[in-house]
C-alpha cells in the first residue's frame, strides 16, 4: 500500500476563532497579541496580513503597518478548547497523530484508506468535519511522507488542498523558494540566497564547495530535504521532555523582590500546566535574560518528582537569588521557569477523579482557575 501522509494545518487558527466567537470581527484586520512595550503577534488574520503583519512580529511595527488593526489578548483555554475538537476529528481517521502545536499535526494515514478511500478523500473528509465541528478552515498536504506534505499544505491557503503524487515531488518543488523549507531559519535563508541559491533545484545541485560553509556536516541532509526525501515516521504520543513557562517583562526588571515576585506567578503557570498534564518534575531550572539579550540558565534536581507548586516556587527562587548574588544590579527581560526529567504522575485512585495533589491547596487553585480563569485565584506572593 502506498505511503501517505497529510498535513493538516489551521488557517490563522487565534485570529479565526476570535473572528468565529465574535461577529462583528469577521472580516477585520485582527490581531493576536501581547500588549505592551515588547508585545508580539502571536497571530494574524488574512485581513491584516495584506499589510505585512506576521506572526512573531513586534507589536509595535504590526500596528505601525496597520494602525487600524483590532488587537485582543489571547485566549489560550479557548483556543485548547476548539483544539481538541479539532484533534478528535484527526483520531476520527488514524491513531497515528503527530501533534506540533494546537493547531498543526502530521496524520499517517495509509492504512486507513482501506476504509476511508483515498488519501484525498481522508483530507476532504477531514476539512468538513473541522468545518462542520468549529466553523473554521484547514489548509492539508497531501504526499508520501512528512517534509513534502509540511510544504504542501501551506501552498495553497487558506482553505487549501494540495496534493503532491510521489512521481511529481520534484516538479512540484524545483521552483519553489528555498525560503519554504522547513527548518530553515531566517538567518540561514538569507545566507543561502546570498550565496546565490534561490530554489530547491538550485539548493539541490548547488556544489559542496558551496553548501558546506553554510551547513558543515549537514549538508548532504540539506540536499536530500531538497530532493523531498524525508523518511521519518508519523510519531504518535510523543512524550514531552520538559514543560516550562516564561515572561517577557514590559519595562527592564532590576529590583530583586520585584522579580521573585515574576517568578513566583511564572513558577504558579508551570506548575498549572504540570498538573494538567498528570505529569511530575525531577529537575528545576530558571531561565534568565539580560537586558543585552545574554541568556542564562540554572537548574537543580530534586527527588522525589514533583509538582508542587511550593516545591518548585521555592527551588526557584533559590537559583534565582544565587544568580542575583552574582549579578547584583543585573536588569532582565525575561525570566522563565523549565521543568525537565518528566514522569507520570502516581497513579489515580479507583475513585479520583482528577490528578493526584500534593496538597489540598494545588487542587482547590486548579479547580477555581479552570472554572472562572487563571487569574481567579492567586497566591499572596504572586500579586504584583
Amino acid at each position: 500500500m502506498t505511503r501517505a501522509v497529510l498535513h493538516v494545518d489551521m488557517d490563522a487558527f487565534y485570529s479565526s476563532v476570535e473572528q468565529r466567537d465574535d461577529a462583528a470581527l469577521a472580516g477585520k484586520p485582527v490581531i493576536v497579541g501581547w500588549t505592551g512595550g515588547r508585545g508580539v503577534v502571536a497571530a494574524a488574520s488574512y485581513e491584516v496580513r495584506k499589510f505585512g503583519v506576521r506572526s512573531a512580529m513586534p507589536l509595535r511595527t504590526a500596528l505601525r503597518l496597520c494602525p487600524h488593526a483590532i488587537c485582543i489578548r489571547p485566549r489560550m483555554q479557548r483556543y485548547q478548547e476548539v483544539s481538541r475538537q479539532v484533534f478528535s476529528v484527526f483520531h476520527e481517521v488514524t491513531p497515528l497523530v503527530e501533534g506540533l502545536s494546537l493547531d498543526e499535526a502530521f496524520l499517517d494515514v495509509t492504512a486507513s484508506q482501506e476504509l476511508f478511500g483515498d488519501a484525498v478523500a481522508i483530507a476532504r473528509r477531514i476539512k468538513s468535519r473541522i468545518r462542520e465541528l468549529t466553523g473554521l478552515t484547514a489548509s492539508v498536504g497531501v504526499a508520501a511522507n512528512k517534509l513534502v506534505a509540511k510544504i504542501a499544505s501551506d501552498l495553497s491557503k487558506p482553505d487549501g488542498l494540495t496534493v503532491v503524487p510521489r512521481d511529481q515531488v520534484l516538479e512540484v518543488l524545483d521552483s519553489l523558494s528555498v525560503r519554504r523549507l522547513p527548518g530553515l531559519g531566517r538567518k540561514t535563508g538569507e545566507k543561502v540566497e546570498a550565496a546565490g541559491i534561490h530554489t530547491f533545484a538550485e539548493l539541490r545541485g548547488a556544489p559542496d564547495w558551496v553548501l558546506r560553509p553554510l551547513f558543515g556536516r549537514y549538508t548532504q541532509r540539506i540536499r536530500e530535504r531538497a530532493a523531498g526525501i524525508d523518511d521519518r515516521p508519523v510519531l504518535p504520543d510523543l512524550e514531552e521532555k520538559s514543560l516550562s513557562a516564561e515572561e517577557t517583562f514590559a519595562d527592564d526588571i532590576s529590583a530583586p523582590a520585584a522579580l521573585q515576585a515574576e517568578l513566583a506567578d511564572i513558577a504558579e503557570l508551570a506548575c498549572e500546566r504540570l498538573r494538567k498534564r498528570q505529569l511530575m518534575t525531577g529537575c528545576i531550572g530558571v531561565k534568565i535574560r539580560r537586558q543585552d539579550f545574554t541568556t542564562f540558565s540554572r537548574q537543580r534536581a530534586v527527588a522525589p518528582p514533583t509538582h508542587d507548586s511550593r516545591t518548585i516556587a521555592r527551588v526557584s527562587a533559590e537559583l534565582l537569588d544565587r544568580w542575583l548574588a552574582a549579578h547584583p544590579g543585573a536588569k532582565l527581560r525575561l525570566l522563565g521557569i523549565v521543568l525537565t526529567d518528566l514522569s507520570p504522575a502516581c497513579q489515580l485512585g479507583l475513585f479520583e477523579a482528577a490528578p493526584p495533589y500534593t496538597t489540598r491547596l494545588d487542587a482547590t487553585l486548579d479547580e477555581a482557575r479552570a472554572r472562572f480563569g487563571s487569574r481567579a485565584l492567586r497566591r499572596g506572593n504572586t500579586i504584583k
